[in-house]
């Protein structure tokens, strides 16, 4: 073997020991780093170490409770589910006095769009947001300081609320004028119409429904009852963000013949039949939906359309498909969470895809016109 082919085996031999060495010490370094420095954490040892930390070296107040409460928010929207959310007492206490049907607020209903605005669906007649020139279609972005985001929509949501005669202030974005503004409402104390009635051309029956909260059940049924001389009957959904399963459940059983209203079943696979009586509307019925028809607003049609007792115009619905139930903490604080998905009576369960109309129409952009419900008037008239 000549020198060079010597040196060169020299070198290998050398790098092989070198790099055992290497590793030996690095594998050595990590044992003992784990054993004697690192250590596995419950969650409660980190959450208080990560709390040492900060009381020991952040330069500036916080806010201790607004921490915790930070904690727990995380902790359900770490599912990434936009229905499902912790809620502080005071959220929770917000959140019922919603699906009561009266609440203190300035009278506007609202959802979270898809670029993390809130949309404005509907303002109430007579109510402090009308008379402050909000619009239907406006988008609030900010409620006083707050960015309006996924994380904390439920948070603002219950922002808006507050003492009644006291003043929130809103950031506004009016897509039609292109004008972004602040304003400020006076919260008041409000009981929320969600059932408008009236008779429209050849007698047809019109009831719009907003949501479906604890007080729409009779205030539909005083308005069915009261329009029973009727030729037909449009039921306008429109915006509809949904509410109450109950409620929609005893409204959708005036509409439809006797068998399921809607399924629902949970991550084991257990089913929960809503069913109706062999008592229905047995005239022209036509549903209005858009885009944010969603949710208990779907149960409905999707059980019209399914019982095929009643033709869909407008827009394709939301696509909500699932439940939400509420689990009350015992320190008045509360979880809401996805437990379960529906389905309408012939099995499909339309989350994200939404329910097709069987008359699509879609209206000018700015509202000039109600082309929707003239093709529901149409389909009535025209009824075999």
């Amino acid at each position: 073997m000549n020198n060079n082919k010597k040196s060169f085996f020299t070198g290998v031999v050398f790098g092989m020991i070198a790099l055992f060495v290497i590793n030996s010490v690095v594998t050595n370094a990590n044992l003992l780093y784990r054993r004697f420095i690192s250590k596995e954490l419950t969650t409660n040892q980190k959450i208080s170490q990560i709390q040492s930390i900060v009381d020991k070296y952040y330069v500036n107040d916080y806010d201790e409770q607004l921490m915790e409460e930070m904690i727990y928010k995380g902790m359900v929207a770490s599912l990434k589910d936009p229905y499902s959310y912790y809620m502080s007492e005071e959220e929770l206490k917000a959140f019922l006095e919603d699906t009561e049907g009266n609440y203190v607020g300035i009278g506007i209903m609202v959802n979270l769009t898809e670029d993390e605005k809130m949309l404005v669906n509907k303002v109430f007649e007579g109510s402090p947001a009308q008379e402050s020139g909000i619009q239907q279609g406006d988008k609030i972005i900010k409620v006083g300081d707050k960015d309006v985001t996924l994380e904390n929509y439920q948070e603002v949501v219950s922002d808006i609320k507050g003492e009644e005669g006291s003043k929130v202030k809103l950031t506004i974005y009016r897509e039609k004028e292109n004008k972004t503004f602040d304003i400020e409402v006076v919260r008041k104390s409000l009981d929320v119409p969600t059932v408008e009635h009236k008779v429209l051309e050849d007698n047809i029956a019109y009831i719009s429904i907003s949501q479906f909260d604890r007080v729409t059940y009779d205030q539909f049924k005083a308005a069915f009852d009261s329009l029973s001389s009727a030729n037909g009957l449009i039921i306008d959904l429109r915006n509809n963000p949904g509410g109450l399963l109950t409620t929609v459940n005893q409204i959708t059983d005036m509409l439809v013949p006797e068998g399921t209203i809607t399924y629902i079943e949970d991550k084991s696979g257990n089913r929960d039949y809503h069913k109706s009586d062999a008592n229905y509307y047995n005239k022209p019925l036509v549903i209005l939906v858009n885009e944010n028809s969603a949710s208990a607003s779907e149960v409905l049609s999707g059980a019209v359309k399914d019982f095929g007792v009643g033709k869909l115009v407008g827009e394709t619905t939301y696509g909500k498909g699932v439940v939400q139930n509420m689990y009350q903490l015992s320190d008045g604080s509360g979880v809401k969470v996805t437990m379960a998905k529906y389905y309408t009576p012939s099995g499909v369960c339309i989350q994200g895809t939404g329910i097709e109309p069987d008359y699509k129409v879609t209206n000018p952009e700015d509202n000039s016109q109600d082309l929707q419900l003239e093709k529901a008037i149409e389909v009535i008239k025209n009824w075999e």
